[in-house]
């Protein structure tokens, strides 16, 4: 089997100390998803998963656990000595995995990431990859010029404009006095594997971090009469890692900035995209509208010819053509079809799929189900665990109760069905197609299809009653007393209180009006 051109070795093993996080670095997120996740997608566009090898140690079965879905290969790093350690710990598993064979599994040429460099991007690997290949290089570095290079390792080529490198010098090892170059390394190399490995034992810790620094390869290279060159990013920011909360946090402005500028070049109106946070891994097709203070998360994908309106959050869910989302709608989990009207103010929760031209409005919670083309729920209404046909109506207030304390039940609804308001469908139920459920009713039963069903007391009236029980009671409903100038009001609420304020207010005069029963002084 012939070796593959390209590998992709990750440094993903730091604590990350200056986080101040119990969580580890790589696992932090910006533009919805981990700096890791981020770079291993970068990864997948120079070489397969199974030639990424993920270099963990940290909390390394979080980080494991995190990303194992991607099928990258993972080797442990137990103790963190730096960054030349890292790659002595994957020459080491391969020697072990492969025995003499080692050298033949391994992939022509070693491209190295950082875990914490969310922002690089597929076209400039390519680019670093592409001089790596021309030049026949035994080592190509990235490089960026920031504003300040304090805290970065300074890149020192042969001679000014030279493409070549002499050497990379660390912050730490910096002489006194000395600036230093204002270019710096990334941290992202393309390596000879062979020249790689060949060096690695080579490296000494005799620093002032007392770590393998796989930086000094660079050097021992040019002194063996081998060839380093440097590729400067276009972009600072691509190549910036992020050593506290606010650093990661203008990472993550930085690539949401970019996803929104990536969107409306692709025929999306986004008003104050500032104001929105949109993932990375979003997808909106062209003359969809959105609105100010949206959230879009996850893998959330939404069609032509949509409007998004402010304060939607709309999560990993998938939205058909000519959708609109007004204002205050949460989804999650959940399909919509086109044509669709949501909201203001709905709930989708996971599960939900609402059919073509369907509406779910003010106030209405949808849990795993099923709604037809052009079926209505517009009104402060509670759908779970149901299979509501094509054409139905659902009232204002209406629910489904698919749980009964222990297991959650099925409802299901035929097409053309009317549900009264208020009522209540206790599940496991079917109502036929074209049924009919009364308003304000509890049912328990299936409903044949065209039928009638009511499910609630029959309404009895009394005329006059209240007058009577009133009148039976001597009950006074009001008191009504009046002074001489001069003195106050007092209101009494039964004849015995009304006789005892007559008598304290003499010589007031007050009258007694009570429904049903003749007046009568006070005395």
């Amino acid at each position: 089997m012939a070796k593959s051109e390209f590998g992709v070795a990750i440094l993903a093993a730091g604590k990350g100390t200056r986080l101040k996080s119990k969580r580890p670095k790589v696992l932090h997120e910006i533009g919805g998803q981990s700096l890791l996740m981020h770079v291993i997608e970068a990864a997948r566009s120079v070489a397969e998963p199974s030639e990424i090898y993920c270099i963990v140690g940290h909390e390394s079965d979080k980080v494991i656990d995190a990303v194992k879905e991607t099928g990258v290969q993972f080797v442990h790093q137990t103790k963190q000595l730096g960054t030349g350690h890292a790659l002595q710990m994957l020459k080491a598993q391969q020697m072990v995995n492969f025995g003499d064979r080692w050298e033949d599994e391994m992939p022509e040429n070693l491209l190295v990431l950082s875990g914490d460099v969310p922002l690089i991007k597929p076209e400039t690997l390519a680019a670093l990859k592409k001089m790596h290949l021309e030049r026949q290089a035994a080592m190509t570095i990235l490089t960026a010029v920031p504003p300040s290079p304090k805290g970065y390792g300074r890149v020192n080529r042969m001679s000014p404009g030279s493409d070549e490198v002499a050497a990379i010098v660390e912050q730490k090892d910096l002489k006194p006095g000395d600036a230093g170059s204002p270019e710096i390394n990334s941290g992202i190399y393309c390596f000879k594997t062979a020249a790689l490995f060949e060096n690695l034992d080579k490296l000494k810790n005799e620093n002032a971090s007392g770590e393998f620094y796989l930086t000094d390869v660079a050097a021992l290279l040019v002194e063996g009469g081998q060839r380093v060159f440097a590729l400067k990013a276009e972009s600072v920011d691509e190549v910036l890692g992020a050593n506290t909360i606010a650093e990661m946090m203008h990472l993550d402005a930085a690539m949401r900035l970019a996803t929104a500028e990536k969107l409306m070049a692709q025929g999306v109106t986004i008003f104050r995209p500032e104001t929105c946070v949109i993932d990375a891994q979003v997808f909106v097709g062209p003359d969809t509208v959105i609105e100010p203070y949206v959230q879009l998360l996850g893998k959330t994908v939404i069609g032509e010819d949509c409007r998004v309106r402010s304060y939607s959050v709309i999560q990993s869910s998938t939205l058909g053509k000519n959708v609109l989302v007004r204002h205050g709608c949460i989804l999650e989990d959940a399909k919509v079809d086109d044509g669709a009207l949501l909201g203001p103010y709905a709930h989708l929760r996971p599960g939900s799929e609402i059919g073509e031209a369907a509406h779910v409005g003010n106030f209405v919670e949808t849990k795993k189900v099923k709604m037809g083309k052009g079926s209505k729920a517009n009104h402060l209404s509670y759908l779970g665990d149901a299979v509501i046909g094509a054409g139905v109506n659902v009232g204002a207030g209406a629910i489904t109760c698919n749980y009964d304390g222990v297991n959650k039940h099925l409802t299901t609804i035929g097409d053309g069905v009317f549900v009264g308001s208020d009522s209540t469908l206790v599940a496991p139920l079917t109502v036929g197609a074209g049924a009919y459920i009364a308003a304000g009713s509890c049912i328990t039963e299936d409903v044949p299809a065209e039928a009638l069903a009511l499910g609630r007391s029959r309404q009895v009236t009394k005329p006059e009653w209240v007058t009577r029980k009133k009148a039976a009671a001597g009950t006074a409903t009001s008191i009504v007393v009046t002074p001489k100038a001069g003195t106050k009001t007092k209101a009494v609420g039964k004849k015995s209180t009304a006789k005892k304020a007559a008598k304290k207010t003499s010589p007031v005069k007050a009258k007694v009006v009570a429904k049903g029963s003749k007046q009568k002084g006070v005395r």
